[in-house]
C-alpha cells in the first residue's frame, strides 16, 4: 500500500550516489517473498510518507541506512552464475582463474533441485545429474547383497552399508568443488534466484530457505541451471514408492523388486544398479524391440544388441511394446507391493490391448529430461524459450534479453543433455563475454572429404560458434563421444557404417571381440569393439565399444578419428600387452 513512483534514467544510478537531498525522485526495490515492496520519496508526499514510518523513526535517516547497507551487502559482480552443477562450478571457476580473473558468483538452490542431500550438506555440488547412480553402480560392483543377507544382516542394514558407501563417493567430490571454488575466489551463495518484474537483467532476487531475499548485482549473468526428469502425467510420483530419475535419489530402502519404465540410458544404467543389488528387475519399454530403441538414441546395432542380451542374461525381464495404464499404491502399509496395471501397445510382449498385473515394491520413471527453467522469471528478463522449456540462444550462447549480457549454456539449452557438451558451452561463453584468449579453448574442425553433409562447423566444439547450437551438438557425431553407464559400459565417437553410407560414403568396419584380446579372457569377456572405416583411404571414422572400461577406452578412439588416422596406422602401433587396447589392433 505504500505510494511508489516511476523510475527515471537518473534515479538508475542512486545506488552508487551519494543522496543530498531528500526531494529528489528516488526509488528503492527490495523483493520479498510474493510481493515488492516499492519506496518513493516526492517532496508533495514526505508528509504522508513521514507519518507512515513514524515508528520506524526519521525517514531520511531510514532510508539513507537501507541503501548503505544494500550497497555494501551487494557489491557487483563480473559474472554471476546461476546453478551450481558441473557447467555452473566449472564456469565459475575458469572465469575467476587465469587467464580471466574476475569477480564471480555461484548461486545455487540445492534443496530446490531436488538432488543428493545429507542432512545439510549439499553432495551433489559439481557433479552430474547422474552422481548417485554412477555412486550406486560403483557400489552395487563391491558390495554383494546377497552375502550380506546370508550373514542375517536385517534389510536396513543392508541399505545403510549401501548407501553409506555412495555419500562417501559424493561427499568426496562434494569436499573437493568446494576447495576448487574457494581457492579460485569464487563466492558462493545458497538460494532461488529469478529475475525482477521490473525487466532489468543487472541483477537477480535471491530467495533463501528463511524467505528472506538478497539482490546480487552483476554485469553477466550465466544460466546454468541444467535439466530435470520429465513426468507424464497420471504416474503418481510421491518420493517413496513412485520415483523419477532425481527424486531416486532419495529412496530410503533397498526394493526386492522394482519396475522402471524406459528404454534409454538411464532406465538401462538403473536396471543394471538394482539388479546388481539383488532386486529383481521388469524394464518396460514402449517399443516392441529393445535393440531398436538403444538404436534410436545412436548406439551401433551390435553394441546394442549386446547390452540387451546382457540385460536378459542378468536376469531383468523385459516387457516390451507396453506401457504402465494403472497405478495401485497401497496407503495403509509401507511393505504392500504396489500393483501396476500393464497394457499392451504396438503387439510386444502383450497384445495391443492386453492387459496383466505386475506386483513391485517401488516403480521408477525414466522417461527423458527437460530443462530447468520454472522460477526463474525468463519472460520478465525477455528471455526466450522453445516448446519444451529451453532456452534460445545464438551463435555465442547469448540468450535473447535485451541488454545482451545473460548467456545460457549445458542441459538449459537442451539436448544433448550431457556434463561434457555442457562444460564446453560453459568455456566457450566465457570467451563470448570477456574475450581474448580464444585460441586456448579451440579444438580443430573435422571434415570428411566426399561426405554430401557438413559434418561440423568451424570452431570445434570448445570455442564459441554455430557447433553450439543445440540441435547441431545433438546431430554432430564428431561433437562428442557419448557413454552408457551400465554394466558393462558402452560409448561411441563419430559415425556408423549406416551413418556413413547414408552420407554418401563407402564404409566397412572391423571388430574384436574382449575375449580375442588376453586382458578381455581372464577378467571381462563379454563385450566388442568395432573400428568404422572408409573404404578407400582406410581412413577410421567411428569407434562403437560394450564392455569393461568401454568409457574410458573411447578416448583414444576419439583421437583416432579426429586426428584422420587410417587402419593401417592402427595396425602398424604397438600397444601394451595386456591391455583392452589391443583390441584396437586386432578390430
Amino acid at each position: 500500500t505504500v505510494p511508489s513512483c516511476q523510475l527515471s534514467e537518473g534515479s538508475k544510478v542512486m545506488m552508487k550516489s551519494k543522496i543530498s537531498s531528500i526531494s529528489t525522485l528516488v526509488a528503492f526495490t527490495i523483493y520479498i517473498p510474493h510481493a515488492v515492496l516499492s519506496f518513493a520519496i516526492l517532496s508533495k508526499r514526505l508528509p504522508a510518507l513521514d507519518q507512515r514510518f513514524s515508528e520506524a523513526g526519521n525517514l531520511q535517516k531510514e532510508f539513507s541506512n537501507l541503501v548503505l547497507s544494500a550497497t555494501s551487502d551487494n557489491p557487483e559482480y563480473d559474472l554471476a552464475v546461476i546453478g551450481a552443477g558441473p557447467v555452473g562450478v566449472q564456469s565459475a571457476i575458469d572465469a575467476a582463474s587465469s587467464p580471466f580473473k574476475k569477480k564471480v558468483c555461484l548461486i545455487d538452490a540445492p534443496r530446490a533441485s531436488g538432488m543428493l542431500m545429507n542432512g545439510e550438506e549439499d553432495l551433489s555440488i559439481g557433479g552430474p545429474t547422474g552422481l548417485f547412480s554412477k555412486a550406486l553402480r560403483d557400489t552395487s560392483k563391491q558390495i554383494r547383497v546377497a552375502s550380506l543377507r546370508g550373514m542375517g544382516l536385517r534389510e536396513e542394514s543392508v541399505w545403510n552399508e549401501i548407501i553409506s558407501n555412495c555419500v562417501d563417493l559424493a561427499s568426496a567430490n562434494a569436499y573437493d568443488v568446494r576447495r576448487q571454488l574457494e581457492f579460485a575466489g569464487v563466492t558462493s551463495i545458497e538460494g532461488f534466484a529469478s529475475f525482477p518484474d521490473s525487466g532489468g537483467t543487472d541483477s537477480v532476487f535471491v530467495t533463501k530457505e528463511d524467505r528472506s531475499v538478497q539482490t546480487i548485482f552483476a554485469k553477466n549473468i550465466l544460466i546454468a541451471t541444467g535439466s530435470k526428469p520429465f513426468r507424464p502425467g497420471g504416474i503418481p510420483f510421491d518420493g517413496k514408492r513412485v520415483f523419477d530419475s532425481d527424486s531416486i535419489n532419495q529412496i530410503s530402502y533397498l526394493p526386492k523388486s522394482i519396475a522402471i519404465s524406459g528404454s534409454g540410458i538411464i532406465a538401462i544404467e538403473y536396471a543394471k544398479i538394482f539388479s546388481n543389488l539383488g532386486a529383481d528387475v521388469t524394464l518396460i519399454i514402449r517399443d516392441r524391440s529393445p535393440r531398436n530403441a538403444l538404436t534410436k538414441i545412436g548406439l551401433d546395432k551390435d553394441v546394442a544388441a549386446t547390452l540387451v542380451a546382457d540385460l536378459v542374461a542378468s536376469g531383468i525381464h523385459i516387457e516390451r511394446g507396453a506401457q504402465v495404464a494403472e497405478f495401485n499404491v497401497p496407503t495403509g502399509s509401507s511393505t504392500a507391493p504396489m500393483r501396476l496395471k500393464l497394457e499392451g501397445k504396438n503387439g510386444g510382449s502383450l497384445a495391443t490391448g492386453q492387459t496383466e498385473e505386475l506386483r513391485v515394491d517401488a516403480y521408477l520413471a525414466a522417461v527423458g529430461r527437460k530443462p530447468n527453467t520454472d522460477g526463474l522469471n525468463l519472460g520478465y528478463a525477455e528471455i526466450d524459450i522453445d516448446e519444451y522449456g529451453g532456452i534460445l540462444v545464438d551463435s555465442n550462447l547469448r540468450t535473447s534479453a535485451k541488454t545482451g549480457n545473460v548467456y545460457a549454456a549445458g542441459d538449459i539449452l537442451g539436448r544433448p543433455f550431457l556434463a561434457s557438451t555442457g562444460v564446453a558451452q560453459g568455456r566457450a561463453t566465457l570467451v563470448s563475454i570477456f574475450g581474448d584468449n580464444k585460441e586456448a579453448l579451440e579444438s580443430p574442425c573435422i571434415e570428411i572429404e566426399g561426405a554430401e553433409d557438413q559434418l561440423c562447423t568451424a570452431g570445434g566444439v570448445s570455442s564459441a560458434g554455430e557447433s553450439f547450437d543445440p540441435a547441431s551438438l545433438a546431430t554432430n557425431p564428431f561433437a562428442f563421444p557419448t557413454g552408457v553407464w551400465s554394466s558393462p559400459e558402452a560409448s561411441y565417437f563419430g559415425l556408423s557404417k549406416q551413418q556413413a553410407e547414408e552420407l554418401g560414403m563407402e564404409a566397412d568396419e572391423g571388430m574384436s571381440l574382449y575375449a580375442e584380446c588376453l586382458r578381455g579372457r581372464v577378467f571381462s569377456p563379454n563385450g566388442l569393439l568395432k573400428l568404422v572405416y572408409e573404404k578407400s583411404s582406410g581412413r577410421v571414422l567411428g569407434v562403437h565399444i560394450v564392455g569393461d572400461d568401454a568409457c574410458e577406452l573411447i578416448h583414444y578412439g576419439m583421437e583416432l578419428v579426429k586426428a584422420k588416422r587410417t587402419i593401417m596406422d592402427v595396425n602398424e602401433s604397438l600397444y601394451s600387452a595386456v591391455t583392452y587396447h589391443e583390441m584396437y589392433k586386432i578390430a
